[in-house]
């Protein structure tokens, strides 16, 4: 799993945020390289430096009007490039529990339906998920279908994703919930709109749906 292995819309701005960043990053380190090596030519050319004043202004403008020209400049980056977010046509609701992922999908044919640590989608269709906690904070993230959310006890939060093709995608729990932290794993199956009706119908309901 990888931030910059994209397959959606959503992922691949995520990627070209982070690209931003570290291409970013990498530019300012060779800047910060470049004037030290400055700065240890004129010592070493006897060079008295500067006025205690023009010092100053040197710290405030590196120390405090860099720094923010180079965060504002990231964040109109990231809106200028966010793609439209979709509207959902297709709704799930996931909880998130130590150390486990429980989905319900409250369209199902036949009433609601359940799954355990995998959630079924219709591949091409932007789903609406639905996220709650029952215990802890929790990161719910699929890198190649877009960014994280946090799934907090006592508050929904909403995010959507669009699987553009059938497959399985990996995700995770992006925030330390725990001893069992690492093993809270997800798979998103994305599935042809067709058949997924028929495979819903075939999950188990409310009862026996425990890890």
């Amino acid at each position: 799993m990888s931030a910059i292995d994209a397959a959606s819309a959503g992922a691949r701005h995520v990627a070209d945020v982070w690209y931003a960043m570290a291409w970013g990053g990498v530019g300012i380190f060779l800047l910060m390289l470049a004037l030290t090596a400055v700065a240890v030519r004129r010592s070493k050319d006897g060079d008295a430096g500067v006025s205690a004043r023009r010092g100053h202004w040197l710290l405030v403008a590196g120390g405090v009007l860099f720094p923010v020209g180079v965060m504002a400049a990231l964040l109109v980056y990231a809106y200028a490039k966010a793609p439209p977010q979709d509207e959902a046509a297709y709704h799930v609701q996931v909880t998130a529990h130590r150390w486990w992922w429980e989905v319900r999908y409250p369209d199902a044919p036949g009433g609601a339906r359940y799954s355990l640590n995998e959630l079924h989608v219709p591949a091409g269709v932007a789903v609406g998920i639905e996220l709650r906690s029952a215990d802890v904070i929790h990161g719910f993230w699929v890198p190649k279908l877009g960014g994280k959310m946090d799934a907090i006890p006592g508050r929904t939060n909403r995010i959507v994703y669009v699987a553009p093709e059938p497959g399985v995608y990996l995700g995770t729990c992006a925030e330390y919930c725990g001893t069992g932290h690492a093993v809270m794993q997800l798979r998103v199956i994305a599935h042809p709109p067709d058949v997924l009706d028929g495979l819903l119908s075939r999950l188990p309901t409310t009862e026996g749906v425990r890890p």
